[in-house]
């Protein structure tokens, strides 16, 4: 089985942390969001993958290339101009001759795929559509079925008086290749407000996939946050090279890289993630919920906690990190307090955590 990775958002809720890089390719616990899903899928002995990609498009292709490093193949279509999840699809025809896979690469997911496509055989649908349950669904395609599962309407963010389920779509799909023929090509198509609601005006089966796996949509700096410190506490299981990484672990425990240096009058209090090549200076406080990816430096003095670091980042002696994201390559200087915020090269954004 193939499926279909729709890579094109621009993430611009995501701003400042997608200000250099497209939202599929921000960390997550030192990988790309998008390797991440790559490893889940391969755990499900997914071989072959198509990437949909837009914006910054070329940062993708050139982190994985033809696949083959990651042991997967790779093919890719690009767009001049978004043409809607539908339009990505009908983009990708070509690569589609039997049942297929599709998700949207801007979610954390643990979902086990192979129980996903097993439900959609069962349920001879055209289309199987993963639903997940969340308080307010205002924001989202909410979802209505009947009592076999089967999806009897959709209702795209709705108002709060027109809330009649708490399923939404999670933008995890199952296809049949008769798809294609009911997506109009070359131009735009939502998926979601066309193309889903015309299956069922034609009769077509469309199932509803209910589990309990994690699902967590990062298009908010305050949610990217979330999503680590989920991992942390062992809500969601993240996957390496089809591994399961589990990080169910508290008090003094950590993930540790290679060449890691920590002064022995540091103080660590996990869960934190510390990859490869980190100094961590003396008096250093550093925990709990922490990430510090490769080759970063901890000044003495410094204190971090419930904050997530990309690589290279140089901490200096004194600073006070709290709730807050500093990306690749920041410098932050002597004695100062940061809260709260999305630290960049060229712009920061208080967030609301």
């Amino acid at each position: 089985m193939k499926a279909l990775l729709l890579a094109g958002g621009k993430g611009s809720r995501l701003q400042p942390l997608t200000n250099r890089l497209p939202k599929p390719m921000v960390p997550i616990m030192g990988k790309p969001l998008l390797e991440r899903t790559i490893a889940n899928l391969k755990k499900s002995k997914i071989k072959e993958i198509v990437l949909s990609t837009c914006y910054q498009s070329n940062y993708i292709k050139e982190y994985f290339a033809d696949g083959s490093q990651f042991d997967i193949k790779i093919n890719y279509i690009s767009e001049d101009i978004p043409l809607g999840t539908g339009g990505a699809i009908k983009n990708a025809e070509k690569y589609f001759d039997d049942t297929f896979i599709v998700l949207n690469s801007d979610i954390l997911t643990d979902i086990n795929i192979d129980q996903l496509i097993k439900y959609h055989k069962s349920k001879s649908a055209l289309a199987t559509i993963v639903v997940t349950n969340v308080k307010n669904p205002s924001q989202y395609g909410v979802i209505e079925y009947d009592q076999e599962d089967y999806i009897t309407s959709f209702k795209e963010k709705p108002q709060p008086h027109e809330i009649t389920s708490n399923y939404i779509n999670a933008g995890v799909y199952v296809f049949e290749p008769q798809i294609f023929k009911e997506i109009p090509a070359n131009r735009v198509v939502s998926i979601e407000k066309e193309t889903y609601p015309m299956l069922l005006r034609k009769g077509y089966k469309v199932a509803a996939y209910k589990n309990d796996a994690y699902w967590l949509d990062i298009g908010t700096p305050e949610k990217y946050i979330a999503a680590h410190k989920d991992i942390m506490t062992g809500l969601c299981k993240i996957f390496n090279d089809s591994i399961e990484e589990s990080y169910s672990f508290i008090g003094n425990l950590m993930l540790k890289g290679k060449n890691i240096r920590i002064h022995p009058e540091a103080k660590i209090i996990g869960p934190v993630y510390i990859g490869d090549n980190v100094s961590i200076e003396a008096n250093a406080f550093v925990g709990p919920n922490v990430v510090i990816g490769d080759g970063s430096y901890i000044g003495m003095e410094s204190r971090i906690i419930g904050s997530i670091l990309w690589d290279s980042v140089q901490v200096n002696r004194g600073v006070k990190l709290i709730n807050t994201v500093v990306v690749s390559n920041c410098r932050i200087g002597g004695n100062k307090e940061i809260f709260n915020t999305v630290y960049t090269q060229d712009s920061n954004r208080m967030i609301a955590v």
